[in-house]
């Protein structure tokens, strides 16, 4: 796993305790690379969001007696930290559906839903990727949130787990890590070893998939010619962009499909009401995705949402096609129309809902506990 450079290390000048606008402006500074912190190790987008919100509502707690040995982000970093261990101390391991069972035959095909908390769920990127003026730390950035990285992330213990992710994403140094941790560098070195040998045992399916920026002129073919395939529902010319062993998911169900055979006849029979859908496109988990609507049943012209589509591209062809068919979650998250009108173009607006942040969220807490106390 490359490195964020080290402009997102621990140390530096990077925040003033005092600056003008109150701690809120400071949390609110760090809010997207703690969500995007959060969300590599607990694996869900909503998780992530309810973690920064408890680190923010425990600093804004505690901040009276931040004396500043450490730098405010430091700090923040091992309240998320402590959030997100307890958290992950509860159990749960999220994954997707090929981690879990073998690839169902098309004849077999049964769709069987599984508890929301079973699944990785997917992420806009700009919810958890910090702005980088340079396109390496990019690129970086976006291959440590790619589906198949976060599922390997997912056979880490949680003490392995916030190492490998501080030291090889986020490029802490070892000192660091053990002084969060409240441990020795030793241990974080040993740590780190083992997770790196866990993960090489893990690596699988959609590993060598390329992120989505910035893709090259082939890509943005390949990618033109699915959205004309999947649009006219051609199941020949899907069948040419699709790796023959290629994969096609469809949480919260557990089946999932492998090669073009199997994944173009289910297309074509359980799947078949999907055909005439239209796709919008957006960005998530540092993959090209798309937003996924289908003709409306009821006869009445326009389209409704029916899945966040996020691809795996590898060697000029489509590896993976991961369906996320929570609509109700993932289209407001990621900001998407409500409906398409008969011809394709947004209706009921198609910007993300107004909600408070978690620093909003934490502040309406905070004053809340305030005025019980007054």
């Amino acid at each position: 796993m490359a490195q964020v450079p080290a402009t997102t290390q621990a140390t530096g000048t990077d925040e003033g305790v005092g600056a003008a606008g109150g701690l809120d402006v400071l949390l609110e500074s760090h809010r997207t690379e703690l969500t995007g912190y959060c969300y590599r190790v607990l694996g869900s987008a909503f998780e992530a969001e309810d973690a920064v919100q408890d680190t923010f509502v425990r600093a804004w707690r505690a901040y009276d007696r931040f004396e500043g040995r450490s730098s405010l982000r430091s700090w923040l970093y091992r309240i998320a930290t402590n959030v997100c261990m307890d958290s992950l101390n509860a159990g749960n391991r999220r994954a997707r559906p090929v981690d879990l069972t073998p690839a169902t035959p098309l004849a077999q095909a049964a769709l069987s839903p599984r508890p929301d908390n079973t699944w990785l769920e997917p992420v806009p990127d700009a919810r958890v990727l910090p702005f980088h003026s340079d396109p390496a730390q990019t690129a970086v950035a976006r291959e440590s949130v790619r589906l198949a990285f976060m599922a390997a992330l997912q056979h880490l213990p949680p003490k392995q787990r916030a190492v490998l992710i501080l030291r090889e994403v986020l490029a802490w140094k070892a000192a660091e890590v053990a002084e969060l941790l409240e441990t020795t560098t030793a241990s974080v070195n040993s740590a780190l070893q083992r997770a790196r040998a866990t993960l090489a045992e893990h690596a699988g399916a959609g590993e060598a998939a390329d992120t989505a920026d910035p893709l090259d002129a082939e890509q943005r073919k390949l990618l033109d010619r699915y959205v004309a395939a999947f649009e006219g529902y051609d199941m020949t010319a899907l069948t040419a962009l699709l790796h023959e062993d290629a994969v096609m998911t469809m949480p919260p169900f557990d089946l999932w499909l492998a090669g073009t055979d199997d994944i173009t006849g289910f297309m074509t029979t359980i799947g078949a009401a999907c055909a005439g859908s239209r796709l919008i496109p957006t960005v998530a988990n540092g993959a090209p995705a798309f937003a996924h609507y289908k003709p409306r049943e009821d006869g009445e012209p326009g389209f409704v949402p029916w899945a966040v589509q996020v691809l795996d591209l590898s060697g000029g062809r489509i590896t993976g096609l991961h369906c996320f068919l929570d609509t109700p979650k993932w289209f407001p998250l990621f900001g998407l129309a409500p409906a398409l009108d008969a011809e394709g173009r947004p209706l009921g607006g198609d910007e993300a809902p107004d909600l408070p942040s978690p620093v909003e969220r934490a502040r309406k807490i905070i004053e809340a506990e305030r005025a019980a106390g007054a």
